[in-house]
């Protein structure tokens, strides 16, 4: 981890990533962790929030502010915050008004967001051996599976925003698994993104405690695993990705003649059953739907490309 401080410029650019993690965060296609992963901010992500510990309270009772700064790299912290709470509460009015507006073309970019991040996970395991592909097929298996769960929990309880936040942050800082999506499947995302765009601080406050709870606990283990299981690790986090593409099929239809979900801030969730264009209750745009598909997976590719190699070397 770099232990000199950091010029303004630097830490923009930290703050232009955080804009980038939002922004993945946001919309239930690609990871946050995903984007730290590419843009070579990962390792150090990681490594900040497992000093968030109690020896960093021990340097700050016995040390003083600064020292304790240092520790938990609190100017890395302030940096990518700012920009993912900017990302974050600007984009939850246009993601909601996309998703209602144009759910199939919507869906069809983070189908291409997950192509695109899943070549670019799988291309980071190093050595394929019996392991590594029984965690591609476990991980696939699971989220397939999970992809078909219709959601049955309305999210409303302030026990559940609390629980649907440590989850989800525990997702966002996996490369390869959309927190977002997740949010999507325990039936909570409509009613974070409507508080996001609402400023409703009741909401925020919960899931952020949720956060905050998820991610510190999480943060050790995630490093563990890392240090210890990489290529199993990552062969696993693509097969969530490979499995995750049946939730975010773009054509879905309606089934059945009542909402499955009536959410707490009152939107209506529908059982949603995957069809082949032909069969789509809609206008398909295919051309549309590849083309967009096509953006998403060149998205991914160009911010790999242009992005930092070296957290490659490093995880």
């Amino acid at each position: 981890m770099e232990k000199k401080p950091r010029s303004f410029t630097q830490l923009a650019g930290i703050s232009l990533r955080g804009l980038a993690m939002g922004a993945a965060d946001v919309i239930p296609g690609v990871s946050g962790g995903t984007i730290a992963f590419i843009t070579g901010i990962y390792e150090e992500l990681i490594g900040s929030i497992s000093n968030i510990n109690l020896e960093a309270l021990k340097k700050l009772k016995n040390e003083g502010v600064i020292s304790f700064w240092k520790h938990v790299n609190g100017n890395f912290f302030v940096a990518l915050l700012i920009g993912i709470a900017i990302s974050i509460l600007s984009l939850a009015r246009v993601v909601t008004y996309l998703l209602d507006e144009f759910p199939v073309l919507l869906w069809a970019f983070f189908f291409g967001l997950i192509l695109g991040s899943t070549q670019l996970i799988l291309k980071t395991v190093k050595k394929w051996d019996v392991k590594t592909v029984i965690g591609l097929i476990i991980g696939t298996a699971i989220a397939a599976y999970i992809s078909t769960i219709h959601v049955v929990a309305s999210g409303g309880d302030s026990w559940y925003i609390i629980l649907s936040g440590a989850i989800a942050i525990c997702a966002m800082i996996l490369p390869g698994i959309s927190g977002a999506f997740i949010l999507v499947l325990l039936g909570s995302y409509a009613m974070v993104i409507e508080g996001l765009k609402n400023m409703d601080f009741v909401i925020i406050g919960l899931f952020c405690l949720g956060c905050l709870i998820g991610i510190l606990s999480f943060s050790r283990l995630l490093k563990y695993l890392f240090d210890n299981y990489k290529n199993l690790v990552l062969a696993t986090l693509s097969g969530f990705l490979i499995g995750s593409l049946l939730k975010i099929w773009p054509w879905k239809n309606a089934i059945g003649e009542a909402p499955l979900v009536i959410h707490s801030n009152g939107k209506e969730d529908w059982m949603m059953v995957n069809v082949l264009p032909d069969n789509f209750n809609g206008e398909p745009q295919l051309l549309y739907v590849v083309l967009l598909a096509i953006g998403g997976y060149l998205l991914v590719y160009l911010m790999d490309k242009f992005g930092s190699k070296s957290e490659n070397e490093k995880i």
